[in-house]
């Protein structure tokens, strides 16, 4: 824990029974910015523990509780922990909290300044509400797979958990709402967050279009499908598949990036001279844009056309982020955690805040099941050592 004042949200208790992303990503950041996240884990769930990828890129800054909830102990000893914590978050399947005998009409009753986020899949209602859900099956019912794909073509979809990450930034916004609203008015709340939902909510102007027109959106793959912009794709370099993006909004830029290329007779061409008519014509454009790139290597395509005022990035691979970015090294921002005696550092990115009076630098590394038992029962409701131990010999905490 960090020294009293030191971080945003020093003082704030979270009881975590989040797993996978969605609910370890809010609450991750939730223990950057210095809350007392109690990760509770289970020997039952070999996923929650230390050498899962998952669990120990998303549970840094996160103390470990060890309870087995089918045992009536360790069930008794949540009551008494939610009833002390300022936050109790889930993203279990729909009432797995409440046949634990800690739900919020429960915790609410000893506890009702408590903050209560509930993220499940498809939100607590309706009937989707038990649908098994993970960010494939979500960012499918949500759109989102059709839109991302490219035109004639089986769907693509994401390729990453995209939804889980924005759905932990629903819940940690709305967490902070609330803690905000307990603040002035002394009382608690239930969240309830769809990721469902909030993936719908990514759609955008597709599902304004077909309210006002009834027009389905299409797949577009890199083309934009509500500006008139081009050249806009991405395109090959010199090398073993190198790209860069380019991205030329409006005219003045494709002025620009006609300098950049040194006037190619081609780019004087009428038609170019309008958005509009780049765009009739794009796979000649695109085409044409693309035996310019490929005789270069991407930094400097990426170097004359941002100088120029032209919009353009590498598609950067891992390597390029972590060994060969500047921006990335001038930031600090991968750095590796904390280590303790049994814990060895790990690479992690770093929070992409930053306070200028209550910085966070301090990234603590993944515990191992059950390391902060005594600890955080000492602290949270007064259990003494003897009590710990004689728990996780019955089986209890562990």
């Amino acid at each position: 824990m960090s020294e009293a004042g030191a971080l945003p949200l020093d003082g704030i208790r979270v009881l975590d029974f989040t797993h996978v992303l969605a609910g370890p990503f809010a609450t991750r950041i939730m223990g950057d910015l210095g809350a007392d996240v109690v990760k509770v884990t289970s020997m039952a769930r070999p996923g929650n523990v230390p050498g899962n990828a998952y669990y120990t890129m998303w549970n840094r800054n996160k103390r470990s509780l060890a309870l087995d909830m089918s045992d009536e102990l360790a069930r008794e000893t949540c009551r008494a922990l939610c009833e002390r914590a300022d936050v109790v978050i889930e993203n279990f399947a729909v009432g797995v909290l409440d046949r634990w005998g800690v739900g919020y009409d429960v915790v609410r009753e000893a506890n009702p300044g408590v903050v209560y986020v509930a993220m499940s899949g498809m939100g607590s209602e309706g009937p989707w509400s038990h649908f098994v859900t993970y960010a494939p099956t979500i960012h499918a019912l949500a759109g989102l797979t059709y839109l991302t794909g490219v035109p004639d073509h089986d769907p693509i979809g994401i390729g990453v958990s995209h939804n889980d990450h924005i759905a932990g930034l629903h819940a940690t916004v709305a967490t902070l709402a609330a803690l905000e609203g307990r603040r002035r008015t002394g009382r608690g709340q239930r969240i309830d967050l769809s990721q469902f939902e909030v993936g719908v909510s990514l759609a955008g102007p597709a599902l304004l279009d077909y309210s006002a027109n009834e027009r389905i959106a299409r797949p577009g793959g890199n083309t934009l499908p509500y500006d008139v912009a081009a050249p806009h794709d991405c395109y090959p370099c010199a090398g073993d598949d190198r790209w860069v993006a380019i991205a030329v909004m409006n005219d003045a830029q494709w002025r620009a990036l006609r300098s950049v290329m040194g006037e190619p007779s081609w780019a004087s061409d009428a038609r170019y001279d309008e958005a509009s008519g780049r765009v009739a014509d794009r796979a000649t454009l695109d085409a044409r844009v693309s035996e310019w790139t490929s005789r270069h290597e991407t930094e400097a395509v990426q170097s004359l056309c941002q100088a120029a005022g032209v919009p353009a990035g590498v598609v950067q691979t891992g390597a390029d982020m972590v060994e060969r970015d500047p921006q990335f090294a001038h930031l600090g921002f991968f750095t590796t955690t904390d280590s303790g005696a049994d814990e060895p550092p790990v690479p992690v990115d770093a929070l992409p805040l930053r306070f200028s009076a209550t910085p966070v630098t301090q990234y603590r590394a993944p515990r191992a099941l059950g390391a902060d038992n005594a600890a955080v029962l000492d602290e949270w409701i007064g259990m003494d050592e003897a009590d710990v131990r004689a728990g996780e010999q019955s089986g209890a905490y562990r």
